[in-house]
This record gives C-alpha cells, sequence and structure tokens, in this order.
C-alpha cells in the first residue's frame, strides 16, 4: 500500500488547520452546513448530469483505488516472466497451460493459455494489445470524472457566495449582523477551492497514475510472455525487460539458472568473437 494520498490529505488539511489556529480564527466558523452542503451536493450532482450514471458509479467504485495505491514492483513481473522462460524452455510451451490454471492474474492466465493452445504471435500480441487499451479507456473515464468535479467545484463554490451575498443585501438594515453574514458567504468559496484542490483533483490524479504504472506493468508483460513464447533465452529476456523499466524502480533481480547463465554468455563471446 502506497500511503502518499491519506498523508498529503493529511498534511494539506492540516495546514489549513494550522493556519486558522494561528490566526486564532475559530475554526468551526469555516465548518457550516449550509455552503458544504449546496458545494459537495451540487458538484456530485452536475458531475453525475455530465456523465452516464454507470460511468459515475465506476468512478466511486474506483475511488478505493487511490487510497490503496497498490502497485506491483515490475521486478516481480519480470522473475515471473524469467520463471515462465525457464519452465518452457526444460518442459515445453504445453507446460504452461498448468502455469495458467494456478495464475491469479487473468491478464497472465490469458496470455499463458494462449501460448499453450499455439496461437500465433502477431495474434497474441494483437489480443494482448487490446486489452491493455481497453483497460486504459476504462481508468481513464474515472480519472476524467474526478477531473470534471474539480472544475466544478470551484464555480459553484462562487454561486454559493453570490447566493449567500443576496441574502446580506436584504439585511442592510441590521448592519451589526453583517459582518458574520458576509464570512459566511464566503465559506461556500472557500469550500469550492478546498474540495477541488485538496479533493477531487488529487484522487483524479492519483488514479491517472496508477493507471499509467498498471499499463507499464502490462506493457511489460506483454513484451515478456512474447519473449517466452518465441524461446528466448532467460537471462537474455531480463536483461531486455530491465531495460524498460526506469532505474529508479527496479528491484533486485533474483538469479537466473546457471545453465541458462552459462548459455547467454557462450552466445554473447561467440559473437563478440565472430565481429
Amino acid at each position: 500500500m502506497d500511503p502518499s494520498t491519506i498523508i498529503g490529505l493529511f498534511l494539506a488539511f492540516g495546514s489549513v488547520v494550522a493556519m486558522v489556529t494561528l490566526e486564532d480564527a475559530n475554526l468551526m466558523a469555516l465548518l457550516l452546513p449550509a455552503p458544504m452542503v449546496l458545494v459537495f451536493g451540487a458538484t456530485l450532482a452536475v458531475g453525475l448530469a455530465g456523465n452516464t450514471f454507470r460511468d459515475t458509479v465506476r468512478a466511486f467504485k474506483d475511488l478505493p483505488k487511490a487510497f490503496k495505491g497498490k502497485t506491483d514492483k515490475p521486478q516481480d513481473s519480470i522473475d515471473q516472466l524469467i520463471s515462465l522462460a525457464e519452465k518452457a524452455r526444460s518442459e515445453g510451451l504445453l507446460s504452461l497451460e498448468e502455469a495458467a490454471a494456478d495464475e491469479k492474474d487473468p491478464f497472465v492466465a490469458r496470455a499463458l493459455q494462449n501460448i499453450a493452445d499455439g496461437t500465433d504471435a502477431e495474434e497474441l500480441r494483437i489480443l494482448m494489445e487490446d486489452e491493455i487499451d481497453s483497460k486504459m479507456r476504462s481508468d481513464h473515464v474515472s480519472a476524467k470524472f474526478f477531473a470534471s468535479l474539480g472544475g466544478y467545484a470551484p464555480t459553484i463554490g462562487i454561486i454559493g457566495t453570490v447566493v449567500s451575498l443576496t441574502h446580506v443585501l436584504e439585511n442592510l438594515s441590521s448592519p451589526d449582523h453583517l459582518g458574520p453574514m458576509i464570512a459566511s458567504a464566503f465559506v461556500a468559496t472557500l469550500w469550492g477551492l478546498l474540495s477541488a484542490n485538496f479533493i477531487w483533483l488529487p484522487f483524479s490524479s492519483r488514479l491517472k497514475r496508477l493507471s499509467e504504472l498498471e499499463i507499464e506493468r502490462m506493457t511489460l508483460l506483454m513484451e515478456g510472455m512474447l519473449a517466452v513464447q518465441n524461446g528466448t533465452q532467460p537471462l537474455l529476456l531480463a536483461e531486455r525487460l530491465r531495460a524498460m523499466v526506469p532505474p529508479d524502480r527496479l528491484g533486485k533481480a533474483k538469479s537466473a539458472k546457471k545453465g541458462d547463465d552459462d548459455e547467454a554468455r557462450s552466445g554473447k563471446f561467440a559473437s563478440s568473437k565472430a565481429a
């Protein structure tokens, strides 16, 4: 679990509380029900109006991902692919059918089953690319929904302020109450800005980034699966896959089998000697 979203939200709202405390202001003056109901209620309402009901439900189902932030390490995928490559070279491609039955990741399981069934490499690439594209478009819907809420919220906050100021102008005959009424009017704008920049836009950015990491993982798996099908030597496969991942995200690699290591080294030596 990556706690960056929880930590970020805690620090953001904590900064507001700290500012209010340092200025000796009343924190409860910012927690007024009326403007908060307008900002959050109307923002969600117009967000729903601008999307399909199914997209809205899906967006909120994806929301827990922003807090959990579970991302697989690229090195774990590389180690898995090396293990599959070793299995395919020693036992044949048909042995991958057994691995497909035990695999928990549906994307990997389908690829292994297709390899075991003898699916053409080009056909397999098309199938996996289509699945990756479908995943990317699905994730984009959720991120776009929360980004739209971040765009609506400040404007709705201003609407709340205008409505409240209209009420203030109706009570100019009571100057003693004008100060508190004007202050409460601007709370709507405050919550519009806070909800957009502290909640909706961070959620959108978080889901978008998690989607990018997942697409990178699936792309890595796709290239690895195609290499396994092609019979690529495990050590060379590991080097190729590690080259696809930024160095700062790579972990410690597991060692390939000694026989594969010797074979790869001898192949490299022969190639350099021939050159």
